[in-house]
């Protein structure tokens, strides 16, 4: 699943498959200006940062169970939002310093470090998500994604697939190669 946020005409969080299908919003309501996303991949949970309502919130990946995890003047200057094990990480704008945040007791917010101009956080681990065992892009023998000529994208799960091509490009009626 791909997730994304959009504030537009009517602000949302939404998710799809890989290859744009099935499109659902997920928070649709009490959401102004949703401006940064992080994705609890173990638990299905999706964090995100409203600079506008001042809070950050999370829900489970169906847009059900939600919760205010911190609210107040502080979140206006947040930007990028990364989840790992029991907090979120953050960067405040206005004195440019990288924030913890207790996902569980947002009351416990925590300046770790300052930096030069950060605008995005990201947290690496050596095993951020399972990986499949097997799935629909994986090379064919002649080394082309998902037998796709340019490019694969997972669908609805791991062993469906959608080829795509490049600007300029059109599918062919074989669904696979790129004309």
């Amino acid at each position: 699943k791909l997730f994304f946020t959009d504030y537009g005409n009517a602000a949302k969080v939404e998710r799809c498959d890989m290859d744009g299908m099935n499109r659902t919003w997920i928070v649709d309501s009490k959401i102004e200006q949703p401006t940064a996303l992080a994705l609890d991949l173990i638990n299905k949970y999706v964090y995100w940062l409203d600079i506008y309502l001042e809070s950050v919130e999370v829900v489970d990946y169906q847009g059900r169970r939600r919760q205010t995890i911190t609210k107040g003047r502080q979140i206006r200057h947040l930007c990028g939002l990364a989840v790992f094990e029991n907090y979120l990480y953050t960067v405040n704008s206005d004195n440019l310093s990288i924030l913890r945040i207790n996902r569980y007791n947002g009351t416990d917010v925590q300046a770790l470090a300052r930096l030069d101009n950060a605008k995005e956080i990201r947290v690496y681990h050596k095993r951020p998500q399972a990986a499949a065992r097997s799935h629909a892009c994986e090379a064919d023998p002649h080394g082309m994604p998902g037998g796709c000529s340019h490019v694969c994208l997972l669908s609805s799960s791991y062993k469906a697939r959608t080829c795509r091509c490049r600007t300029g490009f059109i599918l062919g009626t074989d669904g696979r190669s790129c004309k």
